[in-house]
């Protein structure tokens, strides 16, 4: 019996935001097909230090694994920069590239981590990027956009090198109604998510459009072996 399994953070666990709607996981139940199940591992607020020991408690007979973290990461990187994503723009100060350059390497580092904790049980493993939010103030959206793409930018790139299947959030969520507040997902977003993860797990991509990245010729996923254990 195939066994869907989300991991990660509250884009899967939102339910205490749904104001009573139905959460991502109930979605996704109720979109696959017969005889499917579905569990949720994921626990708002986690991050990618939290993924191993998610694994850790996978059910017998998971069969599907979908990850989705690193917003709390840059949640909190932010606050080390003196960047609150709820505050008023003008408090907060610039954001100096070398800064960024070491968040970056930092959360590919804690990423590269994650994911290799999600290979280890051998189950097919899709990733999520993480979306760009919906802040009232156009001068945070813009801030908030700018600097996710630096850890976008980290998932993108493992994900390549691991060969494995991406959801673009950023796409899936651009709508207001697709937002609880302004970093979590309502129902309305939350089924979106829900349709794009059962198209993908069950292979149904009716009029779900999709990209091929090729990392090369000559590459190796060898090459970037060490940084993941």
């Amino acid at each position: 019996m195939p066994h869907l399994v989300l991991l990660g953070d509250s884009i899967f666990d939102n339910g205490v935001y749904t104001s009573g709607g139905p959460d991502v996981v109930s979605q996704a139940r109720k979109l696959l097909p017969s005889g499917w199940e579905a569990s949720l591992l994921a626990v708002d607020g986690a991050t990618t230090d939290n993924i191993a020991d998610q694994v850790t408690r996978l059910p017998d007979g998971a069969t599907h694994l979908v990850l989705s973290v690193g917003g709390n990461n840059a949640l909190t990187e932010a606050s080390k920069l003196g960047i609150s994503f709820f505050a008023d723009p003008r408090t907060t100060r610039a954001i100096a590239l070398e800064s960024l350059a070491d968040i970056s390497d930092d959360f590919e580092r804690r990423y590269r981590s994650a994911v290799a904790a999600c290979l280890r049980p051998g189950l097919p493993l899709s990733v999520c990027t993480i979306y760009n939010g919906c802040f009232p103030d156009k001068v945070y959206q813009r801030m908030a956009s700018v600097a996710l793409a630096v850890f976008n930018d980290a998932i993108l790139r493992v994900a390549i090198e691991r060969g494995l299947p991406v959801i673009d959030l950023r796409l899936v969520c651009q709508d207001p109604k697709d937002y609880a507040n302004p970093i979590e997902p309502s129902s309305v977003g939350g089924e979106k998510i829900a349709r794009i993860i059962v198209a993908l797990v069950t292979g149904s991509k009716d009029g779900v459009p999709s990209t091929r990245i090729l990392p090369g010729p000559g590459f190796s996923k060898s090459k970037t072996s060490g940084e993941d254990k």
